[in-house]
């Protein structure tokens, strides 16, 4: 199947940062700050909503590979928010460029990998491992 998608394609998600979202809370450290894995969680959440809407029926995208640096830290109650552009398509790999930024500054950077998947058969293989 072909896909008709172009370099591009963009999305923006934003979000208020809680206690829920902190290192400490999720235990990737101590400290009460946004943790690195929700700010990633952002990004591949804004690379998905920049795409899946022009996929047809059945199919969507998975994430994988990401590659990026969280460059500041942002506390609990500001608003931060995950740009990703889509930068590449070949074949079913799609490649984005992310960003992150709360309301200071930018707080990540990098790449991010999806590639596209018909659901239905990637359900199916993935249940045949119990």
């Amino acid at each position: 199947m072909e896909f008709k998608l172009q370099a591009g394609l963009a999305s923006k998600i934003e979000t208020v940062v809680t206690e829920n979202d902190t290192a400490d809370s999720i235990g990737s450290g101590g400290i009460k700050v946004l943790a690195t894995p929700m700010m990633i969680g952002l990004m591949e959440n804004a690379a998905h909503s920049a795409v899946d809407l022009h996929l047809p029926e059945g199919y969507a995208t998975v994430g994988t590979r990401i590659d990026v640096r969280h460059i500041a830290a942002t506390p609990v109650g500001m608003k931060v928010y995950a740009a990703a552009q889509l930068t590449g398509v070949e074949g079913r790999k799609l490649h984005f460029k992310v960003e992150a930024y709360d309301e200071k500054e930018k707080i990540g950077e990098g790449s991010h990998e999806r590639f596209i998947i018909n659901v239905e058969r990637f359900m199916e293989r993935t249940a045949s491992k119990q």
